[in-house]
This record gives C-alpha cells, structure tokens and sequence, in this order.
C-alpha cells in the first residue's frame, strides 16, 4: 500500500487508515533475533544475519547448508529442521527458500521455493520469470528499468552487459550479473567457523565399539565434506560418549592427527583404534564428534614416474595407528648435528606419542 522502512507516521496512516501502528522494541527484536542466530548454529556453523534492527538486512538469514546431507538429510529436510529450529524462537514462521548463491537464495525465500542445484544457467532460467523489483537497486534505477521496459529479471539478463553498463553504470553490470545467475559474493558466518560439531541421540543403545563403526563413519563423513565445501582441513578429533542412564558425558577420545586432513577415512581409522583399546562399562546412548584445529589442507609434490610416492603421505598416518596398538614401545628417530662427532649426537631417538 505504499507503505515503507523510514517513513513519517502521518504519511504511512494516509496511506493505510486501517493498519494498527505500534511503538517499536529494537532492544526485544535484537534479543529475540540473537537467539535464533544462536540456536540455527546447531543446524549449520555458517550462519549469516545482521542483530541490529537498523540494519536494512534485519530479518533475512542466511545459511550455508552444503555437506550436511549425511547429518540432516537432503534440502528439504535441512530447510524444515532449521524452520522448526528457527520457530521456536521467532514470533512467526519465516519463509524459506534455496539457491545456489546469495541472490537467488533470497528471491528462493521470497516466494518459497527451491532453485534446482546447477550452475549460473540454471539459477539464470530459474530467476528470468521473477519480477525485475527482486534486483537490488536503489527506486531511481527500478523506475528507469519500468522506462524501458524491462519487468522482468529475464529481461535484463538478455541485454548486452555492455549496454546495461553503458545505461545504468557499474552497479547496472552488478545487477545484471546477478540475473545471469553469477554472484560471487561468499556467506560470510557471523563467527569464524574453527570448529565442527555433530551428535546424534540414539534410539536404541548400543553396546560395544562394532555397531560403533557405521555410526562414527557417518559423522566423519558429514564434517568432513563441510570442510572440503569450505577449502579446509582440520587437526584434532574429539570423539565423546555417553552411556545409557549417565547424566553426563562418559569416556572422551581426544585424538591428534599427523597432518591438517579432511577425508573422513584416515579419521575414522584412528578413532576406532582408540576405542578397541578402551572398554566401555555400559551401552552407548549419545555420541557425539568435533573436529578442531582448522587449517589449510595438507597438499602433496607427486612426481610423474613414480607411482609409489604417493604413499609418502600414508607413513604418518600408519605411525599413528601403530602407537594406539602399542603405546609407549614405539620410536622414532631425529635428526641433530649430522657433522657431530659422536653418533648418539647426530641421530635422536624419541617417543612416537598418541
């Protein structure tokens, strides 16, 4: 009805004689809005939305939702978990959408929909039908596109970009940009994100570390394809356990891995010989992972001719299992002063630690 963000009270009750206008609470919206952001992080460490209510994003959240198949499900069933998630909190129910990029996710979200996962071209098809007014220009520049009569977002993107830059300047390139499907712009998460946690409720306990295996495959699988959505490796696996009737948290396997890694395997591999090596005193009702020690992964030099340095890298990883088997009786050597005099000064033994 014409009414908007900033306008005098006087001109908006003109326009809408029948609205109730109520006294606003930036301090309760804050709060209540902070709170959600803070409980969506049980869905997904990348979470994106501005606190402030001044902001003029408040209210659209963004979030980044690949790899977490394995641990939710498929699209629809993250977008329903972190709705209930979400609704729990919020005084109503947000609309939901999702998209292969910024844009398209939060024109996704204004209608309720899901973009098809492809590239630039089929977020571009999926966007052309949808009303020019979802671009994010300034009321002078969506008055010029009704002038030449672009109403639709397809309209735009069928124009040479060198036309629309020559018409409506840098931010018109943007814009059209943002109709062909191609927006580079990252989700940028409210806190770095340094750690990785998954947990699961079990139904039925189980007993003993055997049934243990597929469920702790799943967990390393899930984190580890966030890592790999997200170019990064981590150094330290926390395995937790709580067994049936414990109020808390039951034995902990703190786990340091030889090098920065985001493929579940090697992960998994070091946990379970962990938890052969432990005897559990009861069945095992919660679990619960975290991978921590965020870094870049570790990369390899292969040489052309020789296929078994690839193996290289599997030394560490072969010595760290072997340590859990037989711990305090492995070595390694070192070396010191290769120019000592003595032997014992050029070469080092030390003790291969978990």
């Amino acid at each position: 009805m014409g009414v908007m963000r900033g306008q005098p009270l006087g001109s908006a009750h003109a326009l809408a004689p029948e609205a109730a206008f109520l006294d606003a609470h930036p301090d309760h919206y804050r709060e209540v809005l902070e709170a959600a952001l803070e409980t969506l992080l049980a869905v997904t460490p990348a979470v994106e939305g501005p606190a402030e209510p001044t902001d003029p994003a408040f209210g659209r959240i963004l979030l980044g939702i690949e790899g977490l198949e394995r641990l939710w499900g498929d699209e629809a069933a993250i977008t329903r978990l972190a709705l209930a998630t979400a609704c729990a909190i919020l005084p109503g129910i947000p609309r939901a959408g999702i998209g292969n990029t910024r844009f398209g996710s939060s024109v996704a979200a204004s209608v309720e929909a899901s973009i098809p996962l492809g590239d630039a071209s089929v977020e571009a098809a999926w966007l052309a039908p949808q009303p020019i007014g979802y671009l994010p220009a300034d009321a002078d520049t969506h008055g010029r596109f009704r002038r030449f009569g672009l109403t639709r977002i397809g309209d735009l993107a069928a124009l040479p970009r060198s036309a629309v830059v020559a018409r409506f300047g840098q931010h018109g390139g943007t814009l059209h940009d943002l109709a062909l499907g191609l927006d580079a712009r990252p989700l940028r998460p409210r806190r770095p994100v340094e750690r990785l946690r998954a947990q699961l409720e079990l139904e039925s306990p189980i007993d003993g570390t055997e049934p243990l295996r597929f469920i702790l495959h799943n967990l390393c699988a899930g984190l580890c394809a966030q890592l790999v959505a997200r170019g990064a490796a981590v150094t330290t696996a926390t395995l937790t356990l709580t067994l049936e009737d414990a109020t808390e948290p039951g034995p902990e396997v703190v786990q340091h891995l030889p090098e920065p890694v985001a493929r579940p395997d090697p992960i998994e591999r070091l946990l379970l010989a962990r938890l052969d090596q432990m005897t559990l005193s009861g069945p095992i009702a919660h679990v619960a992972l975290e991978l921590d020690g965020r870094a870049p992964g570790a990369g390899q030099q292969l040489t052309l001719f020789e296929p078994q340095a690839a193996r290289a890298d599997q030394f560490a990883w072969e010595l760290a299992a072997l340590a859990i088997r037989f711990p305090g009786q492995l070595w390694r050597t070192s070396v010191g002063d290769p120019e000592a005099p003595r032997h014992d000064e050029r070469v080092h033994w030390e003790p291969v630690a978990l």
